[in-house]
């Protein structure tokens, strides 16, 4: 285990702050495997258009087969979304180098567009009115860009960025970004 000059005292650290300490790493990694599991249910689904040739109803990703409402639930949509909103907002305090402190609040900026796309989606199924006289709920966004390549757009320019970030905190060279569990490179400090 390693010790940090700055860590609080023993007893008086939050959730929050655990999670960006010594829970980093771990906390990383569930949030990945929830972002990766996202991200193979849209795979799987893009897979079943355009590999597989089903029509767009028809394609629901895997647990949609099993559970199809589950992709018509703009609420589960818009839960995701705060999820990940949510992820990146409590574990950013864990990236301390200005790259990947960069990267990371990137991939939150983009993100929290992405939240308030899917807020106006599910404000529209609870008012039952959806915008611009469209038969579907339907974002700003995908006026222009289809709904299934454009949430394949949106999980790539939030994921790239995040995977960047994490490139940085892993294999960061710089003293202090060694000290975190998550790195590859890292260093004992002691007060």
């Amino acid at each position: 285990m390693y010790t940090v000059a700055t860590a609080p005292p023993a007893g008086n650290t939050s959730f929050r702050d655990r999670l960006n300490g010594e829970w980093h790493e771990l906390g990383l990694r569930w949030f990945m495997v929830i972002v990766l599991a996202h991200w193979a249910e849209h795979l799987t689904q893009a897979s079943q258009i355009y590999v597989l040739g089903w029509p767009i109803p028809a394609s629901r990703g895997v647990i949609g087969q099993f559970f199809p409402w589950v992709v018509t639930s703009e609420t589960l949509h818009y839960g995701y979304a705060l999820v990940m909103l949510i992820g990146l907002i409590v574990l950013r305090r864990g990236f301390t180098e200005p790259m990947e402190k960069r990267w990371w609040m990137i991939a939150l900026v983009i993100q929290f567009f992405h939240h308030i796309e899917h807020g106006l989606l599910l404000g529209q199924v609870a008012f039952g009115q959806n915008l611009f006289d469209r038969p579907v709920a339907t974002s700003l966004i995908q006026l222009w860009i289809p709904r299934v390549e454009l949430h394949l757009f949106y999980n790539s320019i939030v994921f790239v960025p995040m995977v960047v970030a994490m490139a940085y905190h892993m294999f960061g060279q710089a003293p202090v970004a060694r000290k975190c569990t998550c790195a590859w490179h890292r260093t004992t400090i002691t007060a």
